[in-house]
């Protein structure tokens, strides 16, 4: 005796709906362009580390490159004639902070993506990320928020790093911003642990 399975199928949507659920593929234009944006920091990196090695090397027109880079506009300090310590540990974070920015720039667009737009059929892809199998708008808010966090960490060190280029009202106005970042990502944490929280008690009642 064969057991029926019974299959739901899906509800018919009017034109209407089928017109603007369709609407969400007008986000596609958007993710490519981060992904050209992440080609751009991809070879910023490499020209940079470039500099970088040949800098090190003795190259004196990678050097200059390299302290136009990290040099504050209208500062008046003696530029360095070799490769130091200060202009290394700048150069070196400028680096990690261009790899931070990409990770943020992959998290909005495959985690967006995955949200707004279409699923990516990732399951069971060995490199699936692993925050990727429980993304949904609030995560990805969250994640987001931390990530700037961190981006705006790297930043506030380079300026302490570079304390003699700046003056005391730059320097703070910089912390005040990276201390409102973090405030405003505890916010989120809080209301999405809020929110957890009440969709918990509802499915108990």
């Amino acid at each position: 005796m064969s057991q029926a399975t019974h299959t739901q199928e899906p509800q018919k949507l009017s034109t209407l709906s089928k017109f603007i659920f369709a609407s969400r593929w007008l986000q596609l234009p958007l993710y490519l362009g981060l992904i050209l944006a992440q080609c751009v920091y991809v070879y910023h990196f490499w020209v940079e580390l470039v500099d970088l090695i040949r800098a090190a090397m003795g190259n004196g027109v990678a050097l200059q490159h390299l302290l136009d880079a990290v040099s504050v506009a209208g500062s008046e300090t003696v530029r360095p004639t070799k490769l130091n310590e200060t202009t290394i540990m700048l150069v070196v974070l400028g680096l990690i902070d261009v790899v931070m920015i990409s990770n943020l720039l992959i998290m909005v667009i495959v985690g967006g993506y995955e949200t707004f737009v279409s699923r990516l059929g990732l399951q069971n892809h060995p490199d699936q990320p692993e925050w990727l199998s429980h993304v949904n708008a609030t995560v990805l808010k969250v994640k987001l928020a931390m990530a700037i966090i961190g981006i705006s960490s790297i930043h506030l060190l380079k300026t302490f790093i570079n304390v003699k280029s700046y003056n005391a009202q730059e320097l703070i106005a910089q912390t005040v911003i990276h201390v409102v970042f973090l405030l405003s990502a505890l916010a989120i944490a809080y209301c999405d642990q809020l929110m957890s929280r009440t969709h918990q008690q509802a499915q108990k009642h």
